[in-house]
């Protein structure tokens, strides 16, 4: 790349070896992306997106390449990088709060004051609407309300790069809705740089500034990358009649279709 963005992925390729056997699950994959970006990724199962997302994670080493996130090589998991999972992976025997807490402490213990990390907390549980809930444990609440948790858990850590792999992919239509909309709010609020795993093509459209549409594996690469040209902020009742998310939705389903397609024929 001529010029490094504040999240660089760079001619990544990523090879799976068992015993004598190698796969070779990503390919050549280079994206930048900026500063306050929301970046999504999308692509048919086993099209490498939770592999990529891992990568960015530092929880999966490169083959081949690099990720370069502010100036610094990303060589292992680290608290500028914070993973909301499609499963909220609470710990059952804290509160809401507590599981918050315990990662403000993990982070910024000996950093910040005890009252600092208590208001920390406490503000990030507001910024997810979870205030209410601070003192249930999460047998009690909701699986949208997990999910709110695990998000405010990881924004607490005040990350460089919010990665999110299928938050909202286990929930209902309408709790997957209102915690769009409240994703979309704290983006407008913080600013933040996101990546962002999803299945679903008016998730993508409706929360990016790009969409990344992944080749089908083995060996996937990006095949397109499509520009969402709404402006900000959105309303989905609003945007979803604009020839922008018309043609932004248009071009990632006639992507994916024409993957599929290939998919079948190739079998």
């Amino acid at each position: 790349m001529s010029s490094r963005a504040y999240l660089s992925i760079e001619n990544v390729g990523v090879t799976f070896n068992a015993g004598e056997r190698e796969t070779e699950v990503l390919k050549g994959v280079d994206l930048a992306v900026d500063q306050g970006e929301f970046i999504s990724i999308i692509g048919h199962s086993g099209c490498g997106k939770s592999t990529l997302l891992n990568v960015v994670a530092g929880l999966l080493p490169v083959t081949r390449g690099a990720v370069i996130l502010d100036k610094q090589a990303v060589d292992g998991p680290g608290p500028d990088r914070a993973v909301v999972f499609q499963n909220h992976s609470l710990l059952p025997w804290l509160t809401v709060y507590e599981n918050v807490r315990l990662a403000v402490d993990k982070v910024f213990r000996g950093k910040r004051t005890r009252a600092e990390r208590h208001d920390l907390t406490l503000h990030n549980l507001a910024l997810v609407q979870m205030i209410h809930a601070k003192d249930k444990k999460p047998h009690e609440i909701s699986g949208g309300m997990k999910q709110r948790v695990g998000l405010a858990r990881a924004l607490a850590m005040e990350p460089k790069v919010l990665l999110l792999d299928e938050p909202f992919g286990a929930l209902d239509a309408l709790t997957r809705a209102n915690l769009q909309d409240s994703v979309m709010e704290i983006h407008a609020k913080l600013g933040n740089t996101v990546l962002m795993i999803t299945h679903d093509v008016d998730e993508a459209v409706l929360l990016s500034d790009r969409i990344v549409m992944m080749t089908n594996g083995p060996s996937a690469e990006i095949g397109e990358i499509a520009q969402v040209g709404l402006s900000r902020p959105r309303r989905r009742i609003e945007v979803d009649t604009s020839p922008a998310y018309i043609a932004a939705r248009h071009a990632v389903i006639e992507f994916l279709y024409a993957r599929h397609a290939s998919l079948r024929a190739a079998a």
